[in-house]
């Protein structure tokens, strides 16, 4: 494994930091807290952590403009971000997808099960797995398909030559459906292959970042196919 990994949790419930603290301490994590979410963005930059968990509801600023701060800090906008809350409506989970939250968990939780579900997000920071050296990487060039231009060693996508730096979720999304022009992909296998057979997301969570990316690059890019999954268009 590679260095400790570290987890900024952020509540104003002193009880859940100290439930959420002692547990992921107890399973190797480096863990900073803070009941004051307007103190967050000087203390992750301190801190640098490689996942940071929120509360949604706090006073002074809550979890989704938070959330929305932090991506907006170059020096630590790449962070994976998760909800803790109680709230487990679509609208409240859909608002924090589209604020760049990477996941969402509703509580009350289990120890062992939020453990899991920390490691799982982690894996996507391959903070878990070993480190491929880049000299063992195969590149193959930009692929280039309906005017877009995907180039994944740079991890920018260019349009009509405007470039975009998209979070690495829609750009692994956009990545695998523009792999396989008019094919469909099913909800499942886009789950697994880009987010992972042992992540936890939310039912929506592919629906929000089809709809960011079809923002950027228009309505007919992608196509719903109903019932079954999504496609790139040729």
């Amino acid at each position: 494994m590679m260095d400790e990994p570290k987890v900024l949790v952020v509540d104003d419930d002193e009880d859940i930091l100290e439930f959420v603290s002692y547990n992921l301490k107890s399973s190797g994590f480096k863990v900073e807290t803070s009941k004051y979410p307007e103190k967050v963005i000087k203390k992750a930059l301190q801190f640098k952590p490689n996942l940071i968990i929120l509360d949604v509801m706090m006073p002074n600023i809550d979890g989704i403009e938070l959330c929305e701060k932090i991506r907006a800090t170059n020096e630590i906008k790449d962070v994976l971000i998760t909800f803790l809350t109680a709230r487990a409506e679509d609208y409240s989970q859909i608002a924090g997808y589209d604020a760049g939250a990477d996941d969402y968990i509703t509580k009350p939780i289990k120890p062992k099960v939020l453990v899991s579900k920390v490691k799982a997000l982690l894996k996507r920071q391959g903070v878990f797995d070993e480190v491929v050296s880049d000299s063992n990487k195969i590149y193959e060039g930009p692929q280039i398909v309906n005017g877009i231009t995907i180039d994944k060693e740079r991890y920018i996508v260019t349009k009509d030559e405007f470039e975009y730096i998209l979070p690495k979720k829609e750009f692994e999304l956009l990545s695998l459906l523009a792999s396989h022009p008019d094919k469909v992909f099913l909800r499942d296998e886009i789950y697994n292959q880009v987010w992972g057979e042992q992540s936890f997301v939310g039912d929506r969570t592919i629906d929000v970042h089809i709809r960011k990316l079809r923002k950027k690059f228009g309505d007919n890019i992608i196509r719903t196919v109903k019932g079954v999954g999504y496609k790139f268009t040729e």
